[in-house]
């Protein structure tokens, strides 16, 4: 395990922008908004701020904020945040994202978990934070072959037990996060004290078994048919997509930023007025200051070759479970009897504000969730 820190230089910094003001925009077809894809408006707003005031020393500061590290395992690099909270260990959290997000959209979220009597809370309820990067994404290294969850899972599980010593913990998952830690679940129940999920990732193999059920997976397959695109080019034709982005980051750009527009709780609020141009950037600057744009899609195709969307015939999630319900338009909340079949369901939450991001979107109610799951395990 070594200590890491985000590096910049001015002169990828100056040739960045350079890349970026020298872009020259497609045509669209009228004044198409965002119906069509990325919206050209908001792309050259955002650009325009890209190549000119934002501040790319700031951004290393902002990302080098919390203690950071990276491990060998397996001949994996993994990089991972790593915060030591209050409590003296005792509730060691792991928080997995998924795409198109990062290690920083925990951000918002980071010292109210790790130091609540900081934010009017009590220290009792601190948990140790670890935040990985997944394999082929921000500052973990490449992986050498196809990565599909289960495996992610394992080398988490090493890097939790084997690297950092915690003999058991909590696990939450967003997005591919929640299909690693129902994996992690099902392969290292001995492992997890509890899973806390989003969205309902792995189902079971029989369903739909009702009419409720049936609603649920026609509204979901009516949202991919709508939103889902990007899934199923990213689960099938990932190397012509590869051409396409790679050394391209205002493409890579436009397809991220579509991501945020389409699945955040926007209220009917322009996107830039939700999200800030430096947080937009950001998060868009680990795909591209890192290279991985192209190796983070791998997963879709990895995952699809596994059928890591199905729980195993005549197996369920045993390990003590948390739903959190959001209004997310990519993956609106299932049937409270759905997620009970395929997990041992014993904190269930709702919320009217906060859509595919809510560390970063909700971050007060995304805490006040986890603590409320964590401790009808950890009481």
């Amino acid at each position: 395990m070594k200590p890491f820190k985000v590096e910049w230089t001015k002169k990828a910094a100056d040739a960045l922008r350079a890349q970026v003001r020298s872009y020259r925009f497609p045509d669209q077809p009228g004044d198409s908004g965002w119906s069509h894809g990325c919206d050209a408006r908001t792309l050259r707003d955002l650009c325009a701020y890209w190549a000119g005031e934002f501040d790319f020393e700031a951004m290393v500061r902002e990302l080098n904020r919390f203690a950071q590290f990276t491990a060998e395992i397996e001949g994996q690099t993994l990089h991972f945040v790593h915060v030591r909270g209050e409590a003296d260990g005792k509730r060691p959290l792991l928080l997995i994202h998924g795409w198109p997000g990062s290690t920083y959209e925990f951000w918002p979220a980071v010292e109210a978990l790790a130091f609540p009597s900081r934010n009017g809370g009590h220290a009792d309820d601190a948990f140790d934070v670890i935040i990985p990067s997944l394999p082929g994404y921000g500052f973990s290294g490449r992986p050498r072959h196809l990565m599909a969850p289960p495996r992610i899972g394992t080398l988490f599980d090493r890097l939790m037990r084997e690297v950092l010593g915690y003999d058991r913990y909590l696990v939450h998952g967003t997005d591919w996060g929640v299909l690693i830690g129902a994996w992690m679940a099902l392969d290292h129940a001995q492992s997890l004290r509890g899973l806390h999920i989003d969205y309902l990732g792995t189902v079971p193999e029989d369903a739909p078994v009702d009419e409720t059920e049936r609603r649920w997976f026609q509204l979901y397959a009516d949202r991919d048919k709508q939103l889902g695109a990007y899934s199923h080019l990213q689960a099938t034709r990932v190397q012509s997509l590869a051409y396409a982005m790679h050394g391209q980051p205002v493409a890579q750009a436009a397809w991220i930023l579509e991501r945020f527009h389409d699945w955040a709780d926007l209220h009917g609020q322009p996107l830039l007025e939700t999200f800030s141009r430096d947080r937009l950037l950001t998060s868009v600057m680990l795909y591209v200051m890192t290279d991985t744009f192209v190796t983070s899609t791998w997963l879709y195709t990895a995952s699809e070759k596994a059928n890591s969307r199905v729980l195993p015939k005549g197996r369920r999630i045993e390990v003590p479970t948390g739903y959190a319900c959001w209004p997310d338009p990519r993956h609106p909340a299932p049937p409270r009897s759905l997620v009970e079949r395929a997990c041992n369901l014993m904190h269930w939450g709702e919320h009217s504000r906060g859509g595919h991001f809510p560390p970063t979107e909700q971050p007060d109610a995304f805490v006040g969730d986890l603590r409320a799951w964590a401790d009808k395990i950890t009481a």
